[in-house]
């Protein structure tokens, strides 16, 4: 893993997002790991905005998916996986839609469901060092 932003307030996680989508323009699955309150959620909202989502941004702790429409149509996923019990609740949504269906894809808690997430998702680790946020990419 190699250190992609610190942050030091959230008003950095805008420009830590541009970056991010910049250098992976090309892939589509992102999941995020870190400890509970480390900023996944926060993350993620900074990323639709840059991806065109306009309101609406929350986590899906409960639904455990949040179908999000940008300005020009695209459709942004938005998974929280904290709350399954077991890996048949993934299967039960028809997790393979979304992760395969080319639209992006925000797996927050990922290690609920490792043998699910597809092979070239990148991999986002949130730190908590001091005052800060470290993000980290693989």
């Amino acid at each position: 893993m190699r250190l992609l932003s610190t942050i030091h307030e959230e008003l950095e996680l805008k420009r830590a997002a541009q970056v991010l989508l910049e250098e992976f323009k090309n892939s589509r699955v992102f999941v995020f790991s870190g400890i509970l309150g480390s900023g996944k959620t926060t993350y993620i909202k900074y990323l639709c905005k840059a991806l065109g989502i306009q309101a609406g941004i929350s986590s899906p702790t409960f639904s455990l998916v949040n179908e999000y429409t940008s300005t020009d149509g695209s459709l942004v996923y938005h998974f929280d996986f904290y709350r399954i019990k077991d890996i048949q609740e993934a299967y039960d949504i028809g997790y393979e839609e979304y992760f395969y269906s080319g639209n992006y894809c925000f797996i927050e808690w990922p290690e609920k469901i490792p043998e699910l997430v597809p092979k070239d998702a990148i991999e986002i680790r949130i730190e908590i060092k001091n005052e800060e946020r470290e993000l980290w990419v693989n």
